[in-house]
């Protein structure tokens, strides 16, 4: 498996059709912002990261200023997290989370943040829950941090 910058990638047509095959409404909303080219306007700073097997999308997120809490003391935010359905259950995201906390730790970024609907989860991946808000579509979230720890910030 290799993990793969969207916006540095040799195939980018490629990685939004696979990206459009998932039936989730965020990675529809995700392919919309690639097509405009509002990504970074939305997103801020930031990328979409593609784990992949050859040329099939195994997993996806983003790592960006912003995603759906609009609080700007809280940053970077894991966003759009996204597994296929026959990947699923083999922690293929956490290869995408590990990236995230390399790029953060490199940054001197101390914490890492998202949001979800999900419990228990995302705890498997070091991270802990802060609190409840409502998100942008007003829905209510879960909004998780990990720290970035000294041994991250020296491995980088």
């Amino acid at each position: 498996m290799e993990i793969i910058d969207y916006f540095k990638s040799d195939n980018p047509d490629h990685w939004l059709a696979e990206i459009k095959k998932s039936d989730w409404r965020a990675a529809a909303f995700l392919a919309n912002l690639i097509e405009e080219n509002s990504f970074h306007e939305n997103v801020g700073e930031g990328t979409l990261l593609l784990l992949t097997e050859g040329d099939s999308l195994v997993s996806f997120l983003t790592f960006a200023e912003r995603d759906c809490i609009d609080d700007n003391s809280l940053y970077p935010w894991i966003g759009c997290v996204y597994t296929f359905p026959e990947y699923r259950g083999h922690r293929n995201v956490g290869k995408l989370i590990r990236r995230c906390e390399e790029i953060a730790a490199e940054k001197g970024i101390p914490q890492i943040y998202l949001c979800t609907d999900h419990i228990g989860l995302y705890e498997k991946y070091g991270f802990s829950y802060m609190e409840n808000r409502i998100d942008l579509l007003g829905e209510d979230s879960r909004i998780y941090r990990k720290n970035i720890s000294e041994k991250d910030k020296r491995n980088a």
